[in-house]
């Protein structure tokens, strides 16, 4: 297939949306995932074994897979009658056996990807587990529970201060056609991957063209905040887009830093979801 090696960034389902949206007219595509969680399913894992937390992994990894039967039962969660498994979603166990079994995660992650036959990348943003920091109006908190909880927050860092991330990842950057970071929750799964060093750098160094999707609507972890609310934050952090993609009719736009640029994105009139068609036709573009 022809057409842009496209880097995607952030974690959870807003990734997981622009994956979906990259496959469409992208050569090949790679996911940057971030591993600060430390609820639920991924937390517990975290906490037992030690391992980066897996959930938003998952959700990337079946994004680009083809919807198999077993992309389906990666995302089967336990149920109150499984005991100790009640609330693990099954792709998150095997990501952890398979971490358990190779002794590399990231070797985890490409063996589960193989499984799923998967038609791309899925890297952590990271090698070891992270724990978000963040100043808030309130005083310092850590977690990503935490965090998200917080209130307006001032500034996002992360311990230990400067993780490593796998040098694939890096790679991949360097070779970017386009390099997309969000949708999703500002704090806890964007910037919690683009202040990671190594990738902000990475991005700063890279000649491709870097687009910011931004979120449909403010949240917890962003009160009242309009596109250049999103963006200023983005900035006050050292992470600089080319061009910010958003959708005015379901978000304030302000006052923007940096180019933007006004699109359909959401899925529905009420902007319940980002919608991948969407998504893929203003991001395909920009590549031409």
């Amino acid at each position: 297939m022809s057409g842009p090696r496209v880097v995607a960034l952030g974690g959870g389902h807003g990734t997981a949306v622009t994956l979906r949206a990259a496959r469409r007219y992208a050569s090949h595509v790679t996911a940057i995932v971030s591993v600060a969680d430390d609820g639920g399913s991924s937390g517990r894992l975290r906490q037992a074994l030690g391992i980066p937390p897996p959930g938003d992994l998952r959700r990337c990894l079946v994004a680009l897979s083809d919807d198999a039967p077993l992309a389906k039962a990666f995302e089967h969660r336990f149920g109150a009658d499984a005991g100790e498994l009640q609330g693990h979603a099954l792709g998150n166990l095997v990501i952890a056996g398979l971490a358990d079994a190779t002794g590399d995660f990231t070797a985890a992650l490409a063996e589960a990807g193989r499984l799923l036959g998967i038609q791309g990348d899925v890297f952590p943003a990271t090698v070891e587990p992270v724990v978000l920091k963040a100043a808030a109006e309130h005083g310092e908190v850590q977690g990503q529970v935490a965090v998200a909880t917080a209130g307006r927050i001032v500034n996002l860092s992360l311990v230990p201060p400067d993780p490593a991330p796998p040098q694939a990842a890096l790679d991949a950057i360097a070779a970017a056609d386009q390099i997309v970071l969000g949708p999703g929750s500002l704090f806890t799964s964007v910037l919690a991957v683009a202040v990671v060093p190594a990738i902000r750098d990475a991005i700063a160094a890279s000649a491709a063209p870097f687009v910011y999707v931004c979120n449909l609507r403010s949240s917890t972890e962003t009160p009242r905040f309009d596109v250049a609310a999103h963006v200023d934050a983005l900035l006050a952090h050292g992470v600089v887009p080319d061009l910010v993609l958003y959708d005015d009719r379901s978000i304030p736009v302000g006052v923007l830093d940096v180019p933007g640029k006004a699109v359909t994105l959401a899925i529905d009139e009420i902007a319940s979801a980002h919608d991948p068609v969407q998504l893929a036709k203003a991001l395909a573009d920009l590549v031409g």
